[in-house]
């Protein structure tokens, strides 16, 4: 059987978007490309002239912000994005044979169902997270997020196949549907092992945020632990990557708890120089609430980085850490606890910082994504021919 036509539709794309999600997408792409697969990755446009460069097609299909002012996904961006693809796929609906949609937004599973319908084309439906209707509710509003969570539960009955980035999100994939059998992304690949790795650390301990400065990542949170931590350890400092919304609250409470002469605030950063930082720390802290994986944490452990997350029922990210192996997991963002776990994986010191480089070395090659892809294509092929 030849290799399928491929389409990705998602509205991000990477190195443009820096996410998870668009790292996922792209690198997929590239491996069904090295598979013999035509692949088109249909996205919104983001730049003025010819499409980026890659190993398959770019095709952008609309033009637009998808955020508003404090990190949001605008319901009007989802709608316009959602109605392109719908458009797009109308038109091409013969030149598919395989569509992987991002439900994220969940518009974009029906605009490519609709579209497709009475085709043979397998649909692919991928949940980066699937949230609770009080999540939707918290995120959108009560109005928004009522219906956003009615969507979600629908757009679940869906596709073909599912895909998710965590087991604790394929069950609740199950959970809205009996029978389903999502295919769990092995990610961990994504991220290459580093060629000058080293356990050893410098003199003056350091701890690494990396992210964007929205709510979700509770990085505010992360100050007072900081002061926690310093009673213990009197001279950790805390560097800050990413920007956001958050931003600005994050300088004032820095300052209101006097950390300005131990918290740097080091905005984007190029890869290089994330590449030191991560390997330059005694650990990644990331207190994010939701997270549908948590690749920074696959990141930090290529360096040999142990990382500290935080427990929540939309924390994918807690499922990496394992305690005392490549990191600790602090029961909650209480300054006490977020303390308690940020000392632990300082004062581990080496001994932990080498079990996280093994953990990496195993998880890379115990199951990567090119293991999920060849599910997806069984899957499919099965539907051919059954």
């Amino acid at each position: 059987m030849a290799e399928p036509r491929v389409a990705i539709a998602y509205d991000c794309f990477f190195p443009i978007n820096s996410g998870g999600g668009e790292r996922v997408y792209r690198r997929i792409a590239e491996l069904l490309t090295e598979r013999g697969s035509p692949v088109d990755y249909v996205t919104r446009s983001q730049w003025d002239g010819p499409a980026p460069e890659a190993r398959f097609s770019v095709v952008p299909v609309w033009h637009g912000a998808i955020y508003n002012s404090e990190g949001t996904r605008t319901p009007v961006s989802a709608v316009k994005f959602a109605l392109a693809l719908f458009r797009h796929f109308r038109a091409q609906r013969a030149n598919y044979d395989v569509v992987i949609v991002s439900a994220l937004p969940v518009l974009n599973v029906f605009a490519v169902q609709l579209a497709l319908a009475g085709s043979k084309t397998f649909v692919v439906s991928d949940w980066l997270e699937v949230w609770g209707w009080r999540q939707w509710r918290a995120y959108s509003g009560a109005l928004m997020g009522t219906v956003a969570s009615l969507l979600q539960f629908v757009a679940i009955r869906l596709g073909n196949l599912h895909t998710v980035n965590s087991h604790f999100t394929g069950s609740r994939i199950r959970g809205y549907r009996r029978g389903a059998a999502p295919v769990t992304l092995g990610l961990i690949d994504l991220v290459g092992a580093a060629p000058d790795v080293t356990t050893k650390r410098g003199e003056e301990p350091y701890l690494i945020f990396v992210g964007r400065h929205i709510a979700d990542k509770q990085l505010i949170d992360l100050l007072p632990a900081l002061r926690e931590a310093r009673t213990h350890i009197h001279n950790l400092r805390l560097v800050i990557v990413g920007s956001g919304p958050e931003t600005v609250a994050v300088a004032a409470r820095s300052t209101e708890l006097g950390l300005d002469d131990v918290v740097t605030l080091a905005g984007r950063v190029s890869d290089d120089e994330l590449h030191t930082l991560l390997a330059g720390a005694r650990a990644l802290v990331n207190p994010s609430r939701r997270e549908g994986f948590g690749l920074v944490v696959a990141e930090a452990a290529a360096v040999a980085t142990p990382s500290v997350v935080v427990a929540g029922p939309d924390n994918a990210a807690a499922e990496l850490v394992h305690n005392g192996v490549n990191g600790f997991v602090a029961s909650s963002v209480r300054p006490r606890d977020l303390a308690e776990a940020m000392v632990k994986v300082v004062t581990a010191g080496e001994p932990l910082r080498r079990s996280t480089q093994a953990w990496f070395e195993q998880e890379r090659t115990a199951g990567g994504l090119s293991r999920s892809i060849d599910q997806i294509l069984q899957a499919y092929r099965s539907a051919r021919t059954s």
